[in-house]
């Protein structure tokens, strides 16, 4: 049983470490999901290689926080399977036997509610904000709060195609300001990268660009696909967004109305 006990302490520390890794990751400009991903693979020793990884190995922060968590997945991954191998082979009887496999399922259990609950996280976001900013040198500040990211409005990254709308053309051509959508950078097949675009730079195929808008509108661009379905596509869609923005201009002017007595 103390196995069990040792196993289900060292599965919550790792999704705890994990969390904090994560926060820490994000503060220094990853997107969550990105961080999510890196500090997954680093704590469990998967090693992806991505272009992801190469931006993390070149941003000396970024760099401390994967090396710790790379040293903390040596060890954890350890003491877990001994812990889990001890609780099986060493049962002295049956009652121990289902007392310690009761611990590890109603831990794991536990511990999976915890980590997809919004009230936990958001009190361990808090917390961890907090400590990082007492006891760490990182830059800690909520992007996610900067730009507004809530509700329908995120950043995402979106990898042009040879036959997309978007494709060969100069980003002032295209307008996706009117559709509701700014493009924050482009990254170059060859490894350039163009930061806060100017109007007449040109998107080319296998380029990622990252762009700041509605959620609900990417994969409608994504797969918007060159020539006249394309543009009527794109008339739609602004035509769409000015619906939009007059809703909420209207909601707006009436909750500033002064509210009669």
């Amino acid at each position: 049983m103390i196995a069990a006990i040792s196993l289900f302490i060292v599965v919550f520390l790792s999704v705890l470490i994990t969390r904090i890794a994560t926060i820490a990751l994000t503060h220094t400009g990853l997107s969550r999901e990105s961080a999510r991903f890196q500090a997954r693979s680093a704590l469990t020793g998967s090693g992806f290689t991505t272009s992801e990884s190469e931006k993390v190995v070149s941003h000396p922060v970024r760099r401390r926080i994967i090396l710790l968590l790379m040293l903390i997945g040596n060890a954890g991954i350890v003491t877990a399977v001994s812990s889990l191998i001890l609780t099986f082979v060493i049962s002295y009887s049956t009652f121990s036997f289902i007392s310690s496999l009761i611990i590890i399922v109603g831990g794991i259990t536990l511990i999976w509610w915890a980590s997809r609950s919004k009230k936990i996280e958001q009190l361990l976001s808090t917390l961890i904000d907090k400590a990082l900013k007492l006891y760490t040198t990182i830059d800690v500040r909520d992007y996610a709060a900067i730009l507004h990211l809530s509700g329908d409005y995120q950043i995402t990254e979106l990898r042009v195609g040879e036959d997309d709308w978007i494709a060969n053309q100069e980003i002032q051509k295209l307008q996706l300001e009117q559709e509701g959508f700014i493009i924050l950078g482009i990254q170059r097949e060859k490894g350039n990268y163009i930061g806060t675009p100017v109007g007449k730079t040109e998107i080319h195929p296998d380029d990622v660009i990252t762009i700041y808008g509605r959620a609900s509108r990417f994969e409608e661009l994504d797969n918007r696909k060159k020539g006249s379905q394309g543009n009527r596509k794109h008339r739609e869609a602004v035509k769409k967004r000015n619906d939009i923005a007059h809703k909420e201009m209207q909601e707006d002017e009436e909750s500033s109305k002064p509210s009669s007595s």
